[in-house]
């Protein structure tokens, strides 16, 4: 009986500890992110969360599409990158729509920049000259980082 209990006991002791340890583990996440976002100095769009899927979901798109511009200006393949640029970065009419929706000026204009660029990606890209589509293509990634430097959602 005496083995019983010390059993029970030493049991009780791990599931108590454990628990401890994952209550302790939760706070230190919690305050960590707490943290981090007090560091973020970047300025909230303040969208709802399915805004924000949506808006993280078009970004991905972005980096999928220079990804294969990228991949494609490495086989020589201009054309397709060009529609690519136009059709995944471009100011398509669906991406002024989603630029207008925000209330954020600077955002909106900045946004609207970026696919102004992806346009005159196609373009330069339109052309073959590697040169001319890189700068281009520099430039487009210098509106993701100077947005991603600004804002949050």
């Amino acid at each position: 009986m005496k083995k019983i209990w010390i059993a029970v006991s030493a049991f009780i002791g791990i599931v108590g500890l454990n628990v401890a340890c994952a209550a302790d583990e939760r706070m230190h996440h919690e305050d960590h992110h707490h943290d981090m976002s007090m560091m973020d100095t970047r300025t909230s769009l303040g969208v709802s969360p399915e805004m924000k899927q949506h808006q993280l979901s078009n970004m991905r798109q972005h980096v999928e599409a220079i990804t294969s511009i990228v991949g494609l200006m490495s086989e020589s393949k201009f054309e397709e990158a060009s529609k690519i640029a136009h059709s995944k970065l471009g100011q398509t009419p669906e991406m002024q729509a989603m630029c207008s929706m925000f209330n954020n000026e600077k955002y909106k204009t900045l946004g609207l920049a970026f696919h102004k660029s992806g346009d005159d990606l196609g373009a330069a890209l339109q052309t073959k000259d590697v040169k001319a589509s890189l700068n281009a293509l520099n430039k487009t990634m210098q509106y993701c980082v100077e947005c991603h430097a600004a804002y949050r959602q």
